[in-house]
């Protein structure tokens, strides 16, 4: 039998070489690339606090209403829930999920910014700032606080009391309401309501939506030197985005920064390590390459988180302190959302926070700027009504097993610690 594989013609078996070498270039071993090329450079982000990039669409038949909020994460916890989603197998089942709990203490209006449209972009046309501002906020413009001669803003807040520079104030405001088209207000945290050390204001330029700009000014106008609070931007069931930055990790590996396979145990000079790192043409190292490098403290936008609760912080009612912020219509036991304990690494959350579910990005203690979402949800996950019917505050720091420090009281009786400890009487000195 003629097999033409097998002849030794050279004019059969030349071209047939040929094309098994054009078909024979492969890899050994086929996977995907590591490490996602839309987040390059993995560098260091440039700004602490989350920059909000976009806006959400502008809507005049809305009521004027901030797009965006400060807030602190505190920490995680979970809840326990009932699903409400036509047309799913878990739909009317319990469901134990992942919460983080944001503190967001409300922010204090301090200044107004008008911007109009040039065929560069947006410009800005007037920067008005509040007669008074705290001290918390002014440190915000200084490098060293305590060094300082803390006489910002001085001559600027005279514009306030004298004629001249009313008439210019007013004279400003209807230049904003005459030319602008985007107005935003300079809002600031308050750090002094908060158990973290930091004494410096987290500042943010919050684009206002809805009504006419004139509308817009009004309200900004009437809002200097006031507190908003977090109720008045978000709501329960919304979808919100995340923006902040992400924990930082250092300088990192290949293997630890961009999970690469480790080489095999009898590498010369370490096995955690891109073996290959490009052809020798083009004699250069292409960007695509994993290498070493900083990992974590990258700027990121997390998109559609879902708000389970906007609590009120702990406040006084008729003379009582209302302690009942983590209370379900299951589970009517007086506990606050912080854990027995408190939240570690953070501490108590007193003020009004925001429990979204699943993880949010950044370490414990880290600003994180809260937005409205730039779509329209029509999804039934999105849409889909939240009644959490118990919220756990177990010791977040071993094996949690008591919700409250009553319920701990209770089972485990009176303790040698609680004891008033008496004090010995001293002997009655002999004459």
């Amino acid at each position: 039998m003629y097999d033409p594989y097998i002849s030794t013609a050279p004019s059969l078996f030349l071209p047939l070489a040929c094309s098994v070498c054009a078909d024979m270039s492969h890899r050994k071993f086929h996977a995907p690339r590591h490490g996602h090329m839309g987040f390059l450079p993995h560098k260091r982000s440039k700004k602490h606090r989350g920059r909000v990039r976009t806006w959400p669409k502008d809507d005049p038949s809305q009521p004027v209403h901030l797009t965006a909020f400060l807030g602190y994460k505190a920490g995680m916890t979970h809840t326990l829930r009932e699903m409400h989603r036509t047309g799913l197998k878990q739909s009317k089942r319990e469901e134990v999920e992942a919460v983080t709990i944001i503190e967001t203490p409300p922010v204090i209006v301090v200044g107004v910014v008008g911007y109009i449209h040039t065929v560069r972009g947006l410009r800005s046309l007037k920067t008005i700032f509040a007669e008074h501002l705290s001290d918390e906020c002014k440190r915000r413009f200084y490098k060293n606080w305590y060094k300082s001669k803390k006489k910002a803003f001085t001559k600027y807040s005279k514009k306030w009391q004298e004629e001249t520079g009313k008439k210019q104030l007013d004279k400003d405001f209807a230049m904003m309401k005459k030319y602008c088209s985007v107005i935003r207000v300079i809002v600031h945290s308050q750090m002094r309501l908060l158990p973290i050390r930091q004494k410096k204001a987290h500042m943010i330029e919050v684009q206002l939506n809805g009504g006419s700009i004139s509308d817009k000014v009004d309200w900004a106008k009437e809002r200097l030197e006031q507190a908003v609070p977090v109720s008045a931007v978000f709501y329960q069931d919304e979808m919100i985005d995340v923006i902040g930055v992400t924990k930082g990790h250092g300088f990192k590996g290949v293997t630890s920064r961009w999970h690469t396979k480790k080489l095999p145990r009898k590498t010369h000079k370490g096995l955690r390590k891109v073996a290959c790192i490009g052809a020798w043409h083009p004699a250069r190292v292409s960007y695509t390459i994993a290498r070493a490098g900083q990992k974590g403290y990258h700027h990121r936008t997390e998109l559609n988180k879902k708000i389970y609760r906007v609590g009120r912080g702990v406040h006084i009612q008729d003379g009582k302190v209302i302690r009942n912020n983590a209370s379900t219509n299951y589970d009517t036991s007086q506990k606050t959302v912080t854990p027995m304990g408190g939240f570690s690494h953070y501490g108590e959350v007193n003020n009004d926070f925001v429990m979204v579910k699943g993880c949010v990005v950044g370490a414990k203690k880290r600003v994180l700027t809260l937005r409205k979402s730039l779509l329209v949800h029509t999804s039934r996950k999105s849409n889909e009504t939240i009644e959490l019917k118990f919220i756990d505050t177990t010791s977040k720091f071993g094996h949690g097993r008591f919700q409250t420090a009553q319920e701990k009281r209770a089972f485990m009786g009176p303790l040698k610690k609680d004891a008033l400890k008496t004090v010995p009487e001293p002997l009655p000195e002999e004459a």
